[in-house]
C-alpha cells in the first residue's frame, strides 16, 4: 500500500485526482472513495471493533436492540442493510466505515479537529471499483446487472436478507461498498459511502495490506500544512455548517473558525 506524503496545497490537490482521469468518456470519473483521519497513524478499525470482546456476539445484540427501541418512523424498510446504515448513521456501533465520493470532504474530516495540528492526518483512498471485482459470484451478477459500481439497500436486499447469508458467501474475507438511503440532508451533503467486511472482526486495512495493496493508497498530510488546507476548505464552503445541517453543524464551524491560532 503506497504512502504518499505532500509538500503543499498544490501537491495535496494533485494527489486527491490523480488517476481520476476516464479516457473512454474524455471525463474526470473516479473509481475513488475517501477517508480523511486526523491522525495518521490511526487504522481503519470500526466502530464495532474497538468495543471490544466477542464482536459476532456484540454485533447481534446490538442491532437487536436498536431495531427493538428505535422509532419506527425512522427506518422506512425492514432490511438489515438499512437498519445498518441508519444505526451507522446515529453513531450507533457497526462494522461500517464512512467514505466519501468527494475528497475534499474526506479532507475537511482530516483538518477539523484542532487538538490534532501537532500531528500529520490522512487520507485513504481506495479503488471501490476494483475492489469489488474479488466479489463472490452472486455479488458480482449484481452489480453487473445493475450496471452499477456500489450496491444500494435495495440491491443488497435482493442478493441477501441477513448478515450471516453475507459471511457464508465465501470462505475469503470481502469488502462490500454500500450507498445509503437519503436518510437527511447531512447524508447527501457530505455525498457518503459504506464499507462493509463480509465479517465483523474482519480489519479492512488488514485486509487491503495483506490481501490487495494495489487498491488503495494514503496521502499523508503534514500537521504544518493542515492550517492552510483547513482555511482554503472554509473558503470553499466545506464545513461543518454545511456538511452537518442545523444548529449543531453552525456551532462547531463557529467554535471552530473563532479559535486563535496559537
Amino acid at each position: 500500500m503506497q504512502d504518499v506524503r505532500v509538500n503543499n496545497w498544490a501537491e495535496l490537490n494533485h494527489e486527491l485526482y490523480e488517476s481520476t482521469w476516464n479516457a473512454d468518456i474524455r471525463r474526470f470519473r473516479s473509481n475513488f472513495v475517501y477517508r480523511g483521519m486526523s491522525d495518521a497513524s490511526d487504522d481503519l478499525r470500526t466502530s464495532l471493533t474497538n468495543l471490544g470482546g466477542n464482536t459476532r456476539e456484540v454485533e447481534f445484540h446490538i442491532l437487536r436492540n436498536f431495531k427493538k427501541y428505535a422509532r419506527r418512523d425512522e427506518v422506512h424498510e425492514n432490511s438489515v442493510w438499512n437498519w445498518l446504515a441508519v444505526a451507522q448513521h446515529h453513531g450507533v456501533p457497526t462494522r461500517l466505515l464512512d467514505w466519501s465520493y468527494s475528497p475534499y470532504v474526506a479532507l475537511h474530516f482530516a483538518t477539523s479537529n484542532l487538538a490534532a495540528y501537532d500531528r500529520d492526518g490522512v487520507i485513504w483512498a481506495v479503488d471501490y471499483v476494483q475492489a469489488h471485482q474479488y466479489l463472490p459470484k452472486k455479488l458480482r451478477a449484481v452489480l453487473t446487472e445493475e450496471r452499477s459500481n456500489a450496491f444500494t439497500v435495495e440491491m443488497l436486499e435482493g442478493a441477501m436478507s441477513s448478515l450471516p447469508e453475507l459471511e457464508k458467501l465465501s470462505g475469503d474475507d470481502f469488502v462490500v461498498f454500500l450507498e445509503p438511503p437519503s436518510l437527511d440532508q447531512r447524508i447527501v451533503n457530505q455525498f457518503s459511502i459504506f464499507s462493509l467486511m463480509s465479517r465483523p472482526d474482519a480489519r479492512f486495512d488488514c485486509w487491503l495490506e495483506k490481501e490487495h495493496p494495489e487498491l488503495a493508497r494514503r496521502i499523508i498530510i503534514p500537521a504544518e500544512l493542515k492550517w492552510e488546507a483547513r482555511d482554503k476548505l472554509d473558503q470553499a464552503n466545506i464545513t461543518e455548517r454545511v456538511l452537518f445541517p442545523g444548529l449543531d453543524g453552525l456551532a462547531r464551524w463557529l467554535k471552530r473558525h473563532y479559535t486563535p491560532r496559537e
